[in-house]
């Protein structure tokens, strides 16, 4: 089976995650890193009444056209406890921001405008109709469509969603992740490891992207180098009805990489298993059941990469997100000489530096730079946790020099 193209294999796995998970209410404070799965329209008009925007007093601007003016006071709207009264000719009413503005009145005078004693008020200052008032529906109407299906919803439309009306809101439930790591070298974190193993610190990072994304991680610890234990592992996937199943390591055809054996075992439908990538190239996709298969490498940062270009978009993709196609790249520029790539698209690590420019004529502005480490080792965890991006370099890329455009994804936006 040849290598294939980065873009060719994203569009594959996301071929099958196009069927979103099911609908379901939650409350809108729970909402967070979910997805929308219909429009919400608003239920009510915000504000719903019109609202002093200061502390202050109400008054009817033409009895404070011309100043020192001297009111009375004949009441208090606070916010939740309105003035129910009506404002007459030289009267005001005490009142407090977001409270409701009495009918009667059409401006608001700043309480540091004014002096009282006892029941009256000297207006220092002339207003005007409209002053300090926030007018009913100023911010939306009943009936706007104001979030939309496919919306992510971080605290922004959370806020927007609880001032329309809506206690719970209609997404699509959270793709469950089981991750499975593989390998006889392999302790779980916290674990004394014996004299030939290693810490499996993918999995638990794994399980912290798929969080990020949206998804519920389903930790299905290690399995052994046996086709009985491996078996155990894919059958606990199975029963916990995963929607994706992340295997971590033995996906090569090695003499103990057993992933794909037992997986075919099962009934796997394979799709491929090797992708033109660095670091990353022995990716495995394809179907076990109802369940999306990816099988990442073993190697922590080959793992971290793979699953930033491919689980995450599958992650949102199973979550109704419209965009999880979307190149999430940006532009930027070498700071220091590249050498010519290979056949495989390169994910290099690197950090982000902000330079400012200069033209002779004057200041050009800030430009993004990036500097990628000198050393690339898919084991080096140290590195990854230094870099700020992943420095795109495309297959058979002549050479870089430094100041050359490139295109980089920012580390922040996965982790």
């Amino acid at each position: 089976m040849s290598l294939l193209p980065v873009s060719e294999a994203l569009s594959r796995i996301l071929a099958g995650a196009s069927r979103p998970t099911e609908i379901e209410q939650v409350p809108v404070a729970a909402s967070a890193g979910l997805t929308l799965a219909r429009d919400l329209k608003a239920l009510r008009d915000q504000p719903p009444f019109r609202a002093s925007a200061m502390d202050g007093y109400a008054i009817r601007s033409a009895d404070a056209a011309s100043v020192p003016a001297t009111l009375r006071i004949v009441g208090t709207s606070a916010a939740g406890k309105r003035f129910t009264g009506a404002i007459g000719p030289g009267e005001t009413v005490r009142i407090f921001t977001g409270a409701p503005v009495p009918d009667s009145a059409d401006a608001v005078v700043l309480q540091e405008d004014t002096e009282r004693s006892g029941d009256r008020v000297t207006v220092n200052e002339a207003s005007r109709p409209g002053r300090h008032l926030r007018a009913a529906g100023l911010d939306f109407l009943e009936g706007d469509p104001l979030l939309r299906a496919g919306q992510r919803m971080d605290a922004r439309h959370i806020a927007l969603g609880a001032a329309m009306g809506h206690g719970t809101v209609p997404v699509h439930r959270r793709p469950r992740v089981a991750i499975l790591a593989t390998g006889d070298e392999l302790v779980r974190p916290g674990e004394r490891a014996g004299p030939d193993q290693i810490t499996a610190s993918s999995l638990p990072a794994v399980a912290a992207m798929v969080v990020r994304a949206g998804g519920e991680p389903i930790d299905l610890g290690i399995a052994r180098d046996t086709m009985e234990s491996l078996d155990a592992a894919l059958g606990r996937a199975e029963a916990e009805k995963a929607d994706i199943l992340v295997t971590l390591g033995g996906a090569s055809v090695g003499d103990h990489d057993l992933v794909q054996k037992a997986l075919a075992a099962r009934g796997m439908s394979l799709e491929f298993w090797r992708v033109a990538l660095r670091p990353g190239k022995p990716l495995m996709h394809g179907r076990l059941g109802s369940m999306l298969l990816l099988g990442l490498p073993g190697n922590p940062v080959s793992s971290f990469v793979c699953a930033i270009l491919f689980l995450v978009p599958a992650i949102r993709a199973l979550s109704g997100d419209p965009d999880a196609d979307a190149d999430g790249s940006e532009g930027a520029v070498l700071a220091t000489d590249v050498p010519e790539n290979g056949p495989r698209q390169d994910y290099m690590r690197a950090r982000l530096h902000h330079e400012r420019k200069l033209e002779k004529s004057g200041p050009l502005g800030e430009v993004l730079s990036v500097t990628p480490h000198e050393v690339q080792d898919s084991s080096l965890l140290g590195l990854l946790q230094s870099s700020d991006a992943l420095l795109i370099r495309p297959p058979h890329a002549p050479a870089g020099k430094a100041g050359d455009p490139c295109r980089i994804v920012r580390m922040e936006r996965f982790c």
